[in-house]
């Protein structure tokens, strides 16, 4: 018997493999299991995916829908993992449990998301011997491999599947394996997505055609930005789409963002004299795509930004980009990518004009990407000092941190009779009380 086991956390994810499976991107298999993981820092207080509207749509592409956290339990999935000695025990357990037979002949193959971290990577350590396909559901696959993965895992990944959002751009994840990358088609996830849609709750039905859509992260959560500073990024994504002329603008809140955001966007609304709605329901801003087929959306780096105008022709604008690229930390955060490609490909939401495709954005990922994880990635290093010397300018500074280039030897370093500044302890200390009286005489 051959078992392929799909693992998701989020709808997105078991939409694309859904779309992966109806355009044959997999191949025969005895029993399809769908395993669903609610990563949720509370998953008591969060739906699982499979309970979110537009799910039961999904459900007949496997033969069983599955619990991750049930299996595990008490343990959480994002913090934890098995013990090496123990992963024979709980091999033989899971295939007790979802009945996937425990002879030779009974072959398992997963599909996998976010494979460097767990739960994926728990998932992949208790099937050794298992083939693993990793689909991306978002632009951080266009990014370096988080981590350095282990070659007893990264060597079994036979391809990566992914969703085109950047036309011509290649994915760096998992390249350091040699792995191939496959397109999942276009029209297959908007197919599956037209069908999640019927189900859409009533606060979606009831969104007014045309509107401008404002999309909402959290991104105070992961301690980027503080919660006023959050509000605020949200502020300025209204009075943006206002300045363009939308009077009638949505807001999709992040599903486990605070009220409070909420309110402060409606007392914004009320200033400028625009029509504000707030989404009651979690739902995937692809559905108000199909629904209420926005004239604007605007967000800060959202992979549905770029959904919006790879797959359904949106104009989109971004806010807050420059300032992510700074708060981002360290540079190393799986998020840079996707803030740099955003911020390279949309315009300001607040400022006239349009933003242009670099003449070299591959080059430019592959840079970020080296600076990241230099050590996965070594044999980039001649490539991307040829890119630093002939496109570190103005426009592709701050992409790139000085002293991330000078702990490199990269182009763009501070030069060698200065690079001790930024580790003096009492330089930096004369500097920002320099600062500080400069903002107070000013």
């Amino acid at each position: 018997m051959r078992t392929q086991i799909f693992f998701a956390s989020t709808l997105y994810g078991a939409a694309t493999l859904a779309a992966a499976l109806d355009a044959d991107c997999f191949g025969p298999a005895d029993n399809r299991l769908l395993l669903v993981s609610n990563n949720a820092p509370s998953p008591e207080t969060a739906p699982p995916l499979d309970e979110m509207p537009g799910f039961e749509r999904l459900r007949d592409r496997f033969d069983r829908v599955v619990s991750w956290n049930d299996a595990i339990r008490p343990f959480h999935p994002g913090g934890w993992s098995p013990r090496s000695d123990d992963v024979p025990m709980w091999e033989r357990y899971l295939r007790m449990l979802w009945n996937l037979g425990d002879g030779p002949e009974d072959e398992v193959e997963l599909a996998v998301e976010s494979i460097q971290v767990d739960p994926a990577l728990a998932l992949a350590r208790l099937f050794p011997d298992a083939p693993v396909d990793v689909y991306a559901d978002g632009l951080m696959s266009y990014g370096p491999t988080r981590n350095k993965l282990d070659p007893l895992v990264g060597t079994r990944v036979r391809r990566l599947l992914y969703l085109e959002l950047v036309p011509g751009l290649s994915p760096l994840l998992l390249s350091e394996f040699g792995v191939t990358s496959e397109v999942v088609p276009a029209r297959a996830f908007t197919a599956v997505l037209a069908e999640i849609a019927q189900d859409a709750p009533p606060s979606v039905t009831e969104a007014p055609e045309g509107s401008a859509l404002l999309l909402g992260q959290y991104l105070s959560a992961l301690n980027i930005l503080s919660p006023e500073e959050e509000e605020q990024l949200h502020v300025r994504m209204l009075r943006g789409a206002a300045g363009r002329g939308h009077r009638r603008i949505v807001f999709k809140p992040h599903p486990v963002a605070p009220a409070r955001f909420s309110r402060a966007l409606e007392k914004e609304a009320s200033d400028l004299g625009v029509e504000l709605t707030v989404l009651s329901s979690p739902v995937l801003a692809e559905v108000l795509y199909e629904r209420a087929r926005p004239a604007l959306v605007v967000g800060c780096f959202s992979t549905a930004l770029l959904t919006a105008t790879a797959f359904y022709g949106l104009p989109a604008a971004r806010t807050g980009t420059e300032v992510l690229l700074e708060r981002v930390t360290p540079y190393q955060n799986s998020n840079r990518v996707p803030v740099t490609l955003v911020d390279a490909l949309l315009p300001d939401v607040e400022r006239d004009g349009a933003a242009g495709r670099p003449a070299d954005l591959d080059g430019l990922v592959r840079a970020v990407g080296f600076c990241m994880q230099p050590q996965i990635y070594p044999e980039l290093r001649p490539e991307v000092e040829s890119f630093l010397s002939a496109h570190l300018n103005e426009e592709t500074r701050p992409y790139f941190k000085r002293r991330r280039l000078t702990a490199l030897a990269l182009p763009g370093a501070l030069p060698r009779q200065f690079a001790f500044v930024p580790r003096n302890r009492a330089v930096r200390r004369v500097a920002r009380r320099a600062r500080a009286l400069k903002r107070a005489l000013s």
